[in-house]
Parts: structure tokens; C-alpha cells; sequence
């Protein structure tokens, strides 16, 4: 059985047709998250056909308040969100939620909620063993671990990293502002691609004991300028790939697992040539193929979904193509674990479209398959037991 998840908001119960999607062979839930306001309330669910790509009108699964990423525990009985909020309990800076997954319906349970430790928390992983939530604080410009309890409740934070510096745009990058967080294969070091520094630092991960230590070499730069956003390891732990907001570009690394080190081997637009970037122009998610022989990147303003080849001798990247997402503002996607399908979020046309994966090129075709939903944000998929 499959779960496909996105990000969300509030807390509330799963009924009707979508409930009984889990029990229907070659189906699989989509959590679809977005941002909560006038046209959405939370987390809402659809049924998706893994063998023919469509999906169900999405049903609110469950509330919460402005959770914008979101991850599943390695044993696909939590779920763990970031909210995006002015204040947590009385205090500045934003929190983190828990939420037990029920396999036969898909409802989730609010289990707990704990503060992120910054403001605007924007991004969140679980870490391989399953016993942290790492999560990125981009107001803040921050990152830090909390531990997971017996029963999948949150505690305080164990490890807090508050990011210092700046570089060239007194507009954007006047101090840090770390927009996500993620993990090697070994579950060894933890990459934290910060936007207002232009760098991916690097941290030594200690899983049992839930902290995080500056490596050595501690981070790697990008082009000035930048805004390195969103990071993806490829499947063969070799290399790895940071899509940058700014300028609207995807930089390659080879990846020495060892050391933790990062070596820059190639930055390439995410834009068709001849295509400059302009002032409503960034760039959002970065994904790789489960089979490691495509990169896809969201482009926002030009609202496109690019692709690229690997090479998965070098890691170097070739251009493929750009495709409309049929839409406006894409933010975060999903591709499904076959490969099969991806599932791109409009976040400001209320979509979320279907599009066809080649697997021998590569490329995007749409489906057809269209879903309105309130301004989606993160979608992800996963296996359940």
C-alpha cells in the first residue's frame, strides 16, 4: 500500500470514499498540504491510481495551522510538520507537530507539538534510524533536532544551530536564512542549505544522542548571490544537487561520504536558454529519479517543472527541457516510487497537476489529471507497512 503525502494545516478525521482508498488494490493515499486560509483548512486527502495516474476531489483529512513541509517516520506510523506561525506558546519562532498515521483510514492523530527553536520553520526530515525530527527555520536562519519519544511524541530539542553572516543582496541576504535540512545514506552528517549565506554547511550527526557539530570542512559555497534552497542526494550516495532560489540554477557536487565533503562539479540554469531570469523568477523543489538518471526542479514565475539527465558516472547534469506545470507558482512535488508520475503543487492556482514520467528520455507529458485544492505547498509519497 502507498501513502502519498503533502504538506498542511490544523487537526481533524478522515471519512467517506478517500478513507476507503487503502484497501483498494493499486490505490494509494495523497496527503496534500497547503497553506490554511480563506480556501483551505488543513490537510487534505485524495485517492491516487498508481497504475493510471488519477486522483479523487481531495477531502479534509485533518487540521492544522500552516504546516508547510512535511516528512514520514521510517517506519510509516508518524507524520512530522513544520508550522509556519509568528509564535509558538507565547514565544517568537514557529513549531514542529506530531502526528500518528492510521494505515487502514489515513486519518492523523495530533500526537504533540514542540517549538521549531526559530522563526518560520520551512523545512523538516526525519533522520534513517527514526529517532530524531531535524527541522530548518528560514526566519530564524537556524537548524536544530528533536527527539522522538516512544509512541512517536516529540521532545524539546536537543541540538540547536543558530546560522551567523550575510552576503551580497541587502535585500535577501542580510543574515541567514536556512531553508532546508537533510541527511547522507549513513545518516552520519546533516546538509543545511542556508539562502542568506550562500552556503550548504555541512554538520556531523549523532543520531543516538540527537546533536549536531560544525564539520570540517564545514560548509561549501555557491555562486554569490545565489540562494541555495532546496538539497537531493542521488541514489547511489555519490553525488548531490542544491536547486539556488536567485538565480534560478541547479549546482552539482561530488560527495566524498567519508569526509562529509562537498566538491562543486557544475552549475547550470534551471531556464530554457535565452530565457533570462526575471524579478518575479525563482526556483523552489529538487528532486532525483528513484532510478538516479533524471533531476527535476521547480521553476516559480516562469512556472515550469525543468528536467535533466545524469550522468551516473560523473554526476554531471545535461538539460532536457522545461514544462508548463498548468499552473501558477509551483512550489514543492512529488514523484511516486515506481517513477512513474509527478505530482507537481500550484500553490497559486489551487492545483495540484498529474504529469507522465518517460522512463527511457526522461520527460514530462500532463495526464490530464487535474485536482483543485487551496494553496498547496509540499507533497511527498510513502509505503506503508
Amino acid at each position: 500500500m502507498l501513502l502519498f503525502v503533502a504538506t498542511v494545516s490544523r487537526l481533524g478525521c478522515l471519512t467517506g470514499p478517500a478513507a476507503e482508498a487503502s484497501n483498494v488494490a493499486g490505490n494509494a493515499l495523497v496527503y496534500i498540504g497547503t497553506y490554511t486560509g480563506e480556501k483551505s483548512k488543513g490537510i487534505y486527502v485524495s485517492r491516487f491510481d498508481v497504475a493510471t495516474g488519477k486522483m479523487t476531489p481531495p477531502e479534509l483529512a485533518a487540521e492544522a495551522v500552516s504546516p508547510s513541509f512535511l516528512a514520514v517516520h521510517p517506519n510509516r506510523r508518524f507524520l512530522y510538520a513544520v508550522n509556519e506561525i509568528a509564535g509558538f506558546k507565547g514565544k517568537p519562532g514557529g513549531g514542529v507537530s506530531a502526528f500518528a498515521i492510521d494505515a487502514a483510514t489515513g486519518k492523523l492523530t495530533l500526537l504533540n507539538e514542540q517549538g521549531s527553536g526559530g522563526g518560520g520553520p520551512c523545512h523538516v526530515v526525519v533522520d534513517k534510524a527514526g529517532k530524531n525530527v531535524l527541522v530548518a527555520n528560514y526566519g530564524g536562519g537556524s537548524v536544530a533536532a528533536l527527539p522522538i519519544k516512544e509512541g512517536g511524541r516529540l521532545d524539546e530539542a536537543a541540538a540547536f544551530i543558530q546560522h551567523t553572516g550575510s552576503s551580497v543582496d541587502p535585500r535577501r541576504q542580510k543574515e541567514p536564512h536556512a531553508h532546508s535540512i537533510n541527511l547522507d545514506a549513513a545518516n552520519r552528517f546533516a546538509f543545511a542549505a542556508d539562502l542568506g549565506l550562500d552556503k550548504v554547511l555541512v554538520y556531523r550527526f549523532d543520531a543516538v544522542k540527537g546533536t549536531l557539530t560544525p564539520n570540517d570542512p564545514p560548509f561549501v559555497k555557491v555562486a554569490s548571490g545565489a540562494g541555495p534552497r532546496h538539497f537531493a542526494f542521488h541514489p547511489q550516495g555519490r553525488f548531490a544537487y542544491v536547486i539556488n532560489e536567485m538565480r534560478c540554477t541547479v549546482t552539482a557536487f561530488s560527495y566524498d561520504s567519508q569526509r562529509g565533503e562537498l566538491k562543486e562539479l557544475q552549475t547550470l540554469p534551471t531556464l530554457p536558454e535565452g530565457q533570462s531570469v526575471q524579478p518575479n523568477f525563482s526556483t523552489a523543489e529538487v528532486q532525483v529519479h528513484p532510478s538516479g538518471r533524471f533531476l527535476y526542479g521547480s521553476n516559480r514565475g516562469y512556472d515550469s517543472i525543468v528536467a535533466f539527465a545524469i550522468d551516473e558516472k560523473t554526476g554531471k547534469l545535461t538539460y532536457l527541457e522545461n514544462q508548463s506545470t498548468r499552473g501558477k507558482t509551483p512550489r514543492n512535488f512529488g514523484i511516486d516510487p515506481k517513477g512513474k508520475y509527478l505530482l507537481a503543487a500550484n500553490q497559486s492556482s489551487d492545483t495540484i497537476v498529474v504529469f507522465h514520467i518517460d522512463d527511457k528520455t526522461g520527460r514530462l507529458s500532463p495526464t490530464g489529471g487535474v485536482v483543485e485544492v487551496g494553496m498547496p505547498v509540499c507533497v511527498k509519497f510513502a509505503e506503508l507497512p
